[in-house]
């Protein structure tokens, strides 16, 4: 009873200074909607990374050569970063039991021609097993085979970025393009990929056998990296062990030396990915709690003004038998309601920004129930918390000064 008669109070003195209770409202209109906006773009992106981890394949361990270490926060690959070879590979491929198939990467940016058109896009040598270790696939074509590997043919696969750069809206299939001024058959057009979890557009590449890639185009005898597929999901830490005993004993690494390559495994990737993701979120939820916390500083000033305002109606309701409580309970149901109401306009206004966000941008969101409720919550919490200030205040009130006031 008393819960209700407080509230029919507290909303009677909300409507009598509209204005006033309007500006309040706004400053949590603009936090709640901050921060729904910025949790979606944070999860957004963080779902992004993780599908592009996942789009690597199934069970991929990565073999770099060279030592990656994170530079300014960026990994970078130092030391010795010609430790991988094509004999390498093929070690792996019949002393590792737990490995399925491995695909040697090496590859470089190359002047591209075609007719009139002409691009720099980057070229990668690798082997037939590349589309079942990545899961690319081909829309027009095929991929090239083990024998065009083994005999280094100039046959290329394409990539939809690099048909969309010369100019062209059409299949190259069985036609010849220009790399770096060397004839290359057109064998397959890759489907569209996207973007990888290292902001690579694996789109924009030809892939080449890894034979053909090194003595014709590159002149060189190494590899930058391995991608090597376990057999199953059970098999990826034994198949992480075996490769790199095999390559530290291949290259005649002593122990306590480090080792000469970086291996990494999904897991590894999608964790530094995940930490990373998370500090973005941590960052983008600071922002937005701050603009949340200036609007429950404009519900306190409110608040304080409506008390020193309603001096005199404190004093009479106490005189007609008003608890102190009851004058607590009525301004915290007061600031509570200002709160509430821009809670709720903030979560609509925040899934609208969200979703019009990313059809603006093309930022992936993703805006979950869970962060429009712990922004109700929020907002909840800031009326109680800024509220209690003024309504201790005003219960603290003596009746009879507060019926001598003006």
């Amino acid at each position: 009873m008393r819960l209700m008669k407080g509230s029919r109070i507290a909303l009677k003195a909300l409507t009598a200074h509209k204005l006033r209770a309007l500006l309040a409202i706004l400053g949590i209109v603009v936090g709640v909607a901050a921060v729904i906006v910025m949790l979606a773009v944070g999860e957004g992106a963080k779902q992004d990374v993780l599908g592009k981890i996942q789009g690597l394949g199934t069970n991929i361990l990565i073999v770099s050569a060279g030592q990656l270490k994170n530079v300014a926060g960026r990994p970078q690959l130092v030391g010795n970063v010609t430790t991988l070879d094509l004999r390498d590979v093929k070690a792996i491929t019949e002393e590792c039991p737990a490995v399925a198939r491995v695909a040697p990467i090496q590859s470089r940016k190359l002047a591209v021609k075609y007719g009139t058109g002409t691009t720099n896009t980057s070229v990668v040598g690798t082997s037939a097993d590349f589309p079942t270790v990545r899961e690319f696939r081909t829309i027009a074509g095929r991929f090239f085979d083990a024998d065009e590997v083994q005999g280094a043919q100039r046959v290329a696969v394409v990539g939809q970025t690099v048909l969309t750069n010369l100019g062209l809206g059409r299949s190259l299939v069985g036609e010849t393009l220009r790399i770096n001024n060397v004839p290359f058959e057109v064998v397959g057009i890759l489907e569209p990929k996207g973007v990888n979890y290292a902001g690579i557009d694996e789109d924009d590449q030809i892939l080449v056998p890894i034979n053909t890639a090194l003595r014709r185009l590159f002149n060189l005898t190494y590899l930058s990296s391995l991608y090597i597929q376990a057999k199953d999901e059970r098999a990826m830490s034994t198949a992480a062990r075996q490769v790199t005993d095999l390559l530290r004993e291949r290259h005649r690494i002593r122990s306590g030396q480090p080792d000469d390559f970086t291996l990494q495994t999904q897991a590894e990737i999608l964790e530094a990915a995940q930490e990373t993701s998370q500090t973005f979120s941590l960052l983008l939820g600071s922002v937005a709690g701050i603009s949340l916390f200036v609007g429950g500083i404009g519900i306190l000033a409110m608040m304080v003004i409506s008390v020193r305002e309603r001096t005199r109606e404190i004093g009479i309701r106490r005189a007609v038998g008003a608890r102190r409580r009851d004058i607590l309970l009525q301004f915290i149901l007061e600031a509570t309601g200002l709160s509430l109401t821009g809670g709720f306009i903030g979560s609509v206004v925040g899934v609208a920004g969200g979703l019009i966000l990313a059809r603006v941008t093309g930022w992936p969101t993703a805006i979950s129930p869970l962060a429009i409720l712990l922004a109700m919550g929020v907002s909840a919490a800031v009326g109680i918390f800024f509220g209690a200030y003024p309504a201790r205040r005003a219960a603290r009130v003596d009746p009879i000064v507060a019926l001598r006031a003006e």
